[in-house]
């Protein structure tokens, strides 16, 4: 059994410590960026809410998700981060060789 690495997330603002296997780290990272897009998602569609809310409404719609639906847009939000960072390298490299 691996031994737990200690890293900090961020939810909606707050800070928290846990601890996970090495192997988990990236999924778990991407879980909590997948949650605060979420709720900024509702946070922007539903106005007059508190923080709270909008964790509550996130992580209701995560939990009420086919887990393959969640991972898939997951995956899908990764690639998509992945292919625009891409085409800023290229964009760059190609402005620099004009």
């Amino acid at each position: 059994m691996d031994e737990l690495i200690p890293i900090t997330i961020t939810i909606a603002d707050r800070s928290y410590r846990i601890k996970v296997e090495p192997q988990d780290e990236e999924s778990v990272r991407s879980t909590a960026k997948f949650i605060n897009d979420k709720v900024m998602e509702f946070k922007h569609s539903i106005a007059g809410k508190d923080m709270q809310d909008y964790v509550s409404m996130a992580l209701i719609w995560l939990a009420t998700q086919p887990a393959h639906s969640v991972s898939n847009v997951i995956i899908d939000t990764e690639l998509k981060e992945g292919l625009e960072r891409l085409e800023g390298i290229v964009d760059k490299a190609l402005s620099n060789g004009n």
